[in-house]
């Protein structure tokens, strides 16, 4: 006797609504709240300004001596992603200035030896979240070279003498422009996410390195408006600092330090 057997039958789920929307990480923040903070890094920056000015002289003496290196050993061709890449690893240098800011802000007294010797709250997790952003930087730019062997092939860098005619002057020049910048924005877009609010924020609490720069992400990512303004205002001024061979790096990079531990004033608990 053969017995039938009744199909088995699908149980669709019932329709849940879904999930509240998390608004912990919402500040409220505008536009106008970035140069607020622009204006308070300056405020800081002008508050005894000797220490700020000699902190701002170290890094660009350490930016031109990067320079120099990549110029030295041939090197030259990772220049602009150097360059580009140095948005990625300028929160860890400015751990002074945001130390600096924080004195302040206490009413403490404020010295050279307090920005260079810091001792933040997270203790040696901050040694390791910049060496996740070292090594961020170091994909960016290999990632540049990459970008660059796809279009030109294993045709050698020209140097910065016949690079704008080799990218300007050549379909192939126009489409690896379209292309690198692409990625590049993709790379400098979660580099921002994660580094914006991280280092400050382990310099200010005992949080380690993942849930620093998560929660920098979630930050960024809910207080859109003012974090893309805040980070047109860094690049200008930073592209600013380029175009005077890096001498403006001994002001402004003190200033978007001071001005980056006040946005982080504005959005923490």
């Amino acid at each position: 006797m053969i017995e039938h057997t009744e199909p088995s039958q699908t149980i669709i789920p019932p329709v849940v609504s879904p999930l509240p929307i998390d608004h912990r990480w919402k500040r409220g923040l505008t536009s106008a709240d970035a140069f607020k903070w622009l204006a308070l890094g300056w405020r800081d920056f002008c508050t005894k300004p000797g220490p700020s000015i000699i902190y701002g002289l170290l890094v660009f003496l350490l930016s031109a001596a990067i320079v120099y290196g990549l110029f030295k050993f041939e090197l030259d061709y990772i220049l602009f992603p150097a360059l580009a890449g140095f948005m990625v690893v300028g929160p860890i240098l400015a751990v002074g200035p945001y130390a600096k800011s924080r004195l302040i802000a206490e009413g403490k007294p404020v010295s050279l030896s307090n920005m260079i010797f810091v001792r933040p709250a997270a203790g040696a997790q901050i040694v390791f979240t910049g060496v996740l952003l070292c090594l961020l930087m170091l994909v960016w730019m290999r990632a540049a070279v990459i970008v660059y062997a796809l279009f030109f092939g294993l045709v050698p860098f020209p140097g910065l003498d016949h690079i704008a005619p080799m990218l300007f002057g050549t379909p192939t020049g126009w489409a690896m422009l379209i292309v690198g910048s692409a990625v590049g924005a993709l790379f400098a877009a979660f580099s921002f996410g994660i580094s914006a609010f991280s280092i400050p924020m382990q310099l200010d609490k005992r949080v380690d390195s993942l849930t620093a720069m998560g929660s920098s992400m979630a930050l960024v990512w809910h207080n859109m408006s003012a974090m893309l303004t805040w980070a047109a205002i860094m690049l200008a001024l930073i592209l600013l600092s380029i175009a005077t061979g890096l001498l403006g790096l001994i002001v402004v990079f003190p200033v978007l330090g001071h001005g980056t531990w006040h946005a982080y004033r504005a959005v923490k608990d």
